[in-house]
């Protein structure tokens, strides 16, 4: 039967994949375990850090005035503007401007 690991055991596993510079074949039969569950836990992996969350810090500026905002986008593209958007107006606005 399969051995149940857990999450410090499976991270354990794929830092010690990638810091061995061993092929996924050779690193697996020193340790044990089949390819395909190094495999997963490297996708498992994978998986949590593209979804990590990314602290962000708000500094409070003087605004110019109270109609105007500035939009930072994570592309790093700034929008300053002084008209009031409504939701959607401004959903659509991000979306173009994160597709360019």
């Amino acid at each position: 039967m399969a051995q149940k690991r857990n999450a410090e055991e499976r991270e354990r596993l794929v830092e010690g994949y990638q810091a061995s510079g061993l092929t996924r074949t050779e690193y697996c039969r020193r340790e044990g375990v089949p390819v395909t569950t190094l495999d997963y836990y490297r996708l498992r992996q994978r998986r949590k850090e593209k979804g990590r969350l990314v602290k962000v810090v708000v500094k409070a500026e003087p605004a110019e005035s109270q109609s105007s905002f500035t939009l930072v986008l994570a592309n790093g593209r700034r929008i300053e503007s002084g008209w009031r958007y409504g939701g959607a107006e401004l959903a659509r606005l991000i979306r173009i401007c994160e597709a360019v």
